[in-house]
């Protein structure tokens, strides 16, 4: 007897919160704000440490003797590159959270003047439903 074993499945992504697609869409569009977000995405990766583990032993053991003076340099400015897409990363963040909460409130506000109109309508049934049976008993023995 044969089974036949197929890989498993992963499950469907889940739907992305429609402010989250508006913000990658916003993003998607400009190719400054792409490259940002690899670099950003590759600065934030074990690769990236790396990398930097290797080409600075490198550095400080065949390329300049010491104290290293270009070595800081480069490490001083990288430094400031690379915190500058740190707040790109957090500004991107920043328009995801107001985006998203932007359109929660707006998706309360809609619940909330539902609801209002529903409890108004079930008030108003109430209250005929008590004038007939209790304000008008007569009225039901007709």
């Amino acid at each position: 007897m044969t089974q036949s074993t197929q890989p498993p499945q992963s499950p469907p992504p889940a739907p992305a919160h429609p402010a989250f697609a508006q913000v990658q869409e916003a993003r998607a569009a400009s190719l400054q704000l792409r490259v940002a977000d690899w670099i950003t995405k590759f600065a934030g990766s074990m690769p990236f440490v790396y990398i930097h583990a290797v080409g600075f032993a490198v550095w400080m053991l065949l390329i300049e003797k010491s104290p290293w003076p270009t070595l800081t340099l480069v490490v001083s400015l990288e430094a400031i590159f690379l915190s500058t897409f740190v707040m790109i990363g957090q500004n991107r963040q920043a328009d995801f959270q107001q985006a998203k909460a932007d359109h929660d409130f707006q998706e309360q506000e809609l619940e909330l003047k539902t609801n209002t109109e529903l409890t108004r309508a079930i008030h108003a049934m109430t209250a005929e439903l008590h004038r007939r049976l209790i304000e008008d008993p007569d009225q039901r023995q007709k």
